[in-house]
């Protein structure tokens, strides 16, 4: 696989600074059931990477003491993880809003057959992978009978409440665009999945998050590969819109990886860019304990544009109209 970050490391993008951390994002482990070509952790069947216990007890003790009130769980395909279903509980024990990435056809996977029951008993909020309405570029994208997988899933999910105005369980989809290009409209693009799939398959979903392709790990090697990645990174600098600098996800999210190291973003975290805090090159959670990060510099290089291109990108979806 190529590597992406000696072409991201002479950036001119703008430098930033951290507000109060809303959201945890906590990536359990990078192995998944599918190996999607947009994949920017480069997940897969035969990664072993997976947090241990002790750090899944820290991660629960910053939670406890910093006041966040967000989990985000990601992976991979986090639920793998054999304590996932106890971190959910824990965290929620806490009182803290729990949010599962989940790739949807892992509900079909061995031993996960209540996994949907699970989630919903627990008002866990699911953000759900579904890179196009169309079966075709679904499965193109993440592989042969995924989109049908998919609907199952979704079809389930929406059985036990998910994606109902009033049932207080949240549901959102996920698109990301097929190649070398920036997301649609979300606005436009939610009402063309709830179209083509409340009409088709009786789906129902809150919301749509459009999320650009980021130039690194699978999906940048791909681009190298087809010799694209230049073009790709000038259409991600000349889209730039400065006023997506006060909404992008690093002012307020910290990130961290499976053995417990932190980062500014996912993204981030892929390329092996730390967060530094007090003068330290590398933190874990355990060090950040009791401690505030308001005002400490975010590391950027130029794969941050592709969270400024356009509408913005961000684990929340777009940024701005």
């Amino acid at each position: 696989m190529h590597a992406t970050l000696p072409l991201l490391e002479v950036s001119d993008f703008p430098s930033l600074r951290r507000r109060r951390v809303e959201t945890l994002q906590v990536n359990l482990g990078y192995r998944c059931n599918q190996s999607c070509v947009h994949c920017h952790v480069n997940a897969g069947p035969t990664r072993t990477e997976m947090m241990g216990r002790e750090t899944l007890d820290s991660v629960l003790r910053y939670l406890e003491v910093s006041g966040i009130r967000l989990l985000d769980i990601t992976g991979g395909a986090p639920e793998l993880h054999p304590q996932f279903r106890d971190l959910v509980l824990r965290a929620r024990a806490l009182g803290v809003r729990v949010m599962d990435r989940c790739n949807l056809t892992v509900l079909e996977e061995p031993g996960q057959e209540d996994l949907a029951e699970f989630l919903a008993a627990n008002g866990v909020e699911v953000i759900a992978s579904l890179p196009c309405y169309l079966e075709d570029n679904v499965d193109r994208q993440r592989g042969k009978g995924v989109f049908q997988a998919s609907i199952r899933a979704l079809q389930r999910l929406n059985a036990l409440g998910y994606g109902g105005d009033d049932s207080g369980l949240s549901l959102a989809l996920v698109y990301n665009p097929q190649g070398a290009s920036l997301p649609p409209a979300q606005s436009g693009l939610e009402q063309a999945y709830r179209t083509h799939l409340g009409e088709r398959f009786g789906i129902v979903f809150n919301r749509l998050l459009t999320i650009a392709n980021m130039p690194i790990q699978r999906f940048g090697s791909m681009l190298i590969s087809k010799g694209e990645f230049n073009a790709y990174m000038r259409l991600l600098r000349d889209a730039h819109r400065e006023e997506n600098l006060e909404a992008v996800m690093c002012r307020t999210l910290i990130s961290v990886d499976w053995e417990g190291t932190v980062y500014d973003c996912d993204f981030n975290q892929m390329l092996g860019l730390p967060l530094r805090f007090a003068g330290k090159p590398r933190l874990s959670i355990e060090d950040l304990v009791g401690q505030g990060l308001e005002g400490n510099p975010i590391a950027v290089r130029n794969h941050c544009f592709g969270c400024t291109a356009g509408q913005g990108s961000s684990c929340g979806g777009a940024l701005g109209s």
